[in-house]
């Protein structure tokens, strides 16, 4: 290396690379890339070492779990046809939408040029986010019935709070108010698997669709479990038109947790809602939160519900941050609650 070629350390090379500085220790383990050692011993990462990082950036940005970026990298092309198919899709659909786009503008202006005046909701739906998908109620206990909106609904939202802030409460009423979702409780796996692996048996599509998540996650470091197999049962599920799931992380290690997120962010933009209800900072990893995701906090003093910003500074992060911890923590607490309410 030159000594004038710019060496950079992880958190820099990361920031550059527009990933997390937990994805480039990942690439790390996995002997995916090799960072230099400055003379003090500190990882660094030069010219080279960026290069590479960067290619499995974009090659992870395409969908393709670490073993299969990891057979890429060794001149195996095999899987960059589906992942090239499926961000193909996802392009042509951003193609769609922007000419539905250009045709609410073209109609405004046709609009202006006859003299009408715009209302601001023209302009509002014109600029903002489509938002096929929204919900309003009245909050329930503790709330004591304040009115509760949520409009451009995410692919993956994330309920956060900490125990008795009532975001089981939330989640079962999004369940109930949002046409045709459903809501996956923690009794979704028993100590065999053998409801999950039945409910398999009688659907092979659904059963196609499940190894293939399955095989994904795996290849990315998750051990195969009954929890996470129920997990994805309910996941691949077709038939809801969103998912609130209680306590992903339930049954789940670190690796699990960290493949299975990297997954459901694959599905794109156009994907069915999900609604996370978690305490994971290996799901929630807030430097990793991307445009298709949202945060719901649910306060520890019962103030209503609100939309945080996955940015230091912004309003609720800290708090969200507070109520998030690391998977063998969230372990030795498993099963803990301050109250759960009836299903109805």
């Amino acid at each position: 290396m030159s000594p004038s070629a710019q060496v950079l350390n992880p958190s820099e090379a990361a920031r550059r690379l527009g990933v997390s500085a937990k994805a480039l220790r990942l690439y790390e383990q996995r002997g995916l890339v090799t960072p230099i050692r400055t003379a003090a011993g500190w990882r660094a990462y030069g010219p080279a070492e960026m290069a590479r990082a960067a290619e499995i950036a974009a090659l992870r940005a395409l969908g393709l779990s670490l073993a299969q970026v990891a057979r890429v990298l060794a001149g195996d092309p095999q899987g960059l046809e589906p992942a090239l198919a499926t961000h193909q899709g996802a392009l042509e659909a951003q193609i769609r939408g922007l000419a539905v786009a250009i045709e609410k503008v073209r109609a405004l202006r046709a609009d202006l040029a006859q003299g009408r005046t715009l209302a601001s909701e023209d302009l509002a739906r014109l600029f903002g986010p489509a938002a096929d998908l929204q919900v309003a109620f009245d909050l329930p206990w503790p709330w004591g019935g304040e009115r509760f909106e949520l409009r451009d609904i995410a692919p993956i939202t994330y309920i956060v709070g900490p125990l008795g802030c009532g975001k089981t409460r939330l989640a079962l009423r999004l369940a109930d108010e949002i046409p045709g979702a459903a809501f996956v409780g923690l009794d979704r796996a028993d100590d065999d698997g053998a409801a999950a692996h039945a409910r398999l048996a009688a659907d092979p599509t659904l059963k196609a669709r499940v190894d293939q998540a399955l095989a994904w996650i795996v290849e990315d470091g998750a051990t195969p479990s009954n929890a996470l197999t129920a997990l994805l049962t309910r996941l691949e599920d077709d038939g809801p038109s969103a998912l609130v799931v209680d306590m992903v992380e339930q049954g789940l290690d670190e690796p699990a947790q960290a493949a299975l997120i990297a997954q459901l962010r694959r599905r794109g933009p156009a994907a069915r809602p999900l609604f996370l209800m978690t305490r994971s900072n290996a799901l929630l990893d807030l430097a990793a939160v991307g445009p298709d995701e949202a945060i719901l906090l649910c306060p520890a003093n019962h103030s209503p519900p609100s939309r945080v910003a996955p940015y230091p500074g912004a309003p609720g992060y800290e708090a969200v941050a507070t109520c998030l911890a690391p998977p063998d923590v969230r372990a030795r607490t498993e099963g803990v609650i301050a109250w759960r309410p009836e299903v109805a």
